[in-house]
């Protein structure tokens, strides 16, 4: 490497995911001498994005330690602790470990070093404000992306490890029960915001097509992801509210705070609870949908749907919901009514590819999530679409490619129009319970005994009991 021109230096870059970079590598004529010798503040200003210099910095490290001798970092974490370089003290042994097995993304995910200031903060177990959250999902997203080699798209499996390492560390921050989902958003919304400007990088392109996108086409929104014209247009047209200019200015706050990439979740739940009434009000007279969701976009994001489920019941539904698939899911795979079902075949077929146990358990969880109806008789078309188009305007789920953790998908429908985009068949099942209370549409009579059963858990109505 030390011996490289600058064009092969560039041309490395593209091949670690990281040509966007070549411009400013070509403008400063970084040889692969120079590109050795940079140190953590010449990456800094040469690079902008915090990502990008962890990668780069990752790289050059690696390359370094293969050619101080003939062992790689991988090998490495292979050897026995004898044959490790002795650069490597007893004291920091057990974290090199850690941080190894992070390359394999198993459940032992070791959080990276943060900042000082962040572990100050951190170790008087204070509840970090808005910019200070910002700093360790910018933190968070850096070391996820080095570990995924360049990669700016984690599965929702690597997520939870993440984000679980995190509230598992720091207790204090799953403020109200509700930090994981709060976590996962914020760090989900950064991966994007990291993913908006390289929109033409190959990577990116290679991902759309996969999801159906053609190369050149521009994706078309979906009805959960409103445009920002359509919403300036709208706010010409809003209503007057009985409450005056003051409601009326929050709710074009959180219009104007939806289409943030990061947003401020503290202040969005302040205003959600200010808007309560004005919202509860609409839904009662039956406004159409539309109008509800374009008022009040937030009611499209899981947390703000499971928050508006939880302040009419008083249930933590998400919780609930992770607890019933927890204790009914082999029950449900065991009984005869589902053994010839195609969803409980197609399960079989999956489980056969793959010996880890926790894709094993997703898999699991995730068919008895969509046998439920068929458990108790009721029809299936009313719950779920599995690869297929809703064809339903009550509250349903569309699911594609269930048992595929790297490619599923499940999305709330109501009114035949996308709603939300959920992470699991856990967060869909919750989101779809929630959606009857929140929007107060009555359920089907032919699916009634499905979401009765739910519901007598989630309201404690009845303790667990066997199944029909």
């Amino acid at each position: 490497m030390e011996n490289w021109s600058v064009d092969q230096v560039c041309s490395w870059l593209r091949q670690r995911n990281l040509g966007e970079l070549v411009p400013k590598f070509r403008e400063e004529e970084v040889s692969g001498a120079a590109l050795l010798a940079l140190n953590d503040r010449m990456v800094q200003q040469l690079v902008k994005k915090i990502g990008h210099q962890a990668v780069l910095m990752d790289l050059i490290h690696k390359y370094q330690q293969q050619n101080s001798g003939p062992e790689t970092l991988l090998h490495c974490c292979e050897t026995t602790p004898s044959k490790l370089p002795e650069v490597i003290s007893r004291k920091n042994l057990k974290s090199f470990f850690a941080r190894c097995k992070t390359l394999q993304w198993t459940s032992s995910y070791a959080l990276p070093d943060f900042p000082y200031d962040v572990k100050c903060l951190l170790a008087e177990k204070k509840c970090p404000d808005h910019s200070m959250r910002i700093r360790i999902i910018e933190f968070l997203q850096a070391d996820m992306t080095k570990y995924l080699e360049g990669s700016l798209y984690p599965n929702s499996q690597q997520y939870n490890i993440v984000v679980n390492a995190l509230l598992q560390a720091y207790p204090f921050l799953n403020e109200d029960g509700n930090g994981f989902l709060l976590w996962k958003r914020a760090l989900k919304d950064r991966f994007k915001y990291v993913r908006r400007p390289i929109e033409d990088d190959e990577q990116v392109l290679r991902n759309k097509c996969k999801f159906g996108h053609r190369r050149g086409q521009t994706r078309k929104p979906s009805f959960a992801e409103s445009k920002p014209d359509d919403l300036q247009v709208q706010a010409e047209e809003e209503p007057v509210h009985p409450e005056g200019s003051a409601m009326d200015a929050h709710i074009k706050w959180l219009k104007q705070e939806y289409m943030k990439t990061q947003r401020n979740w503290k202040e969005v739940d302040n205003r959600m609870n200010v808007t309560t009434e004005v919202r509860r009000k609409m839904i009662g007279e039956k406004a159409p949908l539309k109008d509800i969701l374009r008022l009040f976009p937030f009611l499209r994001c899981p947390y703000q749907l499971f928050r508006e489920f939880q302040l009419l019941t008083h249930a933590d539904i998400y919780k609930k919901t992770v607890e019933i698939l927890e204790i009914y899911s082999e029950n449900i795979l065991s009984l005869y009514a589902v053994r010839n079902n195609p969803i409980n075949i197609m399960l079989q077929e999956n489980l056969k590819r793959h010996t880890e146990e926790d894709i094993l358990k997703y898999m699991k969880t995730t068919a008895a999530c969509l046998l439920l109806p068929d458990v108790f008789g009721d029809d299936s078309s009313l719950f779920a679409s599995v690869n297929k188009e809703v064809q339903v305007a009550t509250p349903v789920l569309e699911v594609k490619n269930p048992f595929d953790v790297n490619s599923c998908e499940f999305m709330l429908y109501v009114e035949r129009e996308e709603v939300a985009q959920l992470d699991d068949c856990t967060m869909a099942l919750a989101a779809l319970v929630a959606a009857f209370r929140v929007f107060d549409i009555p359920c089907p009579r032919r699916i009634r005994r499905t979401l009765s059963f739910l519901e007598s858990l989630v309201f404690e109505e009845r303790s667990p009991a066997s199944l029909p």
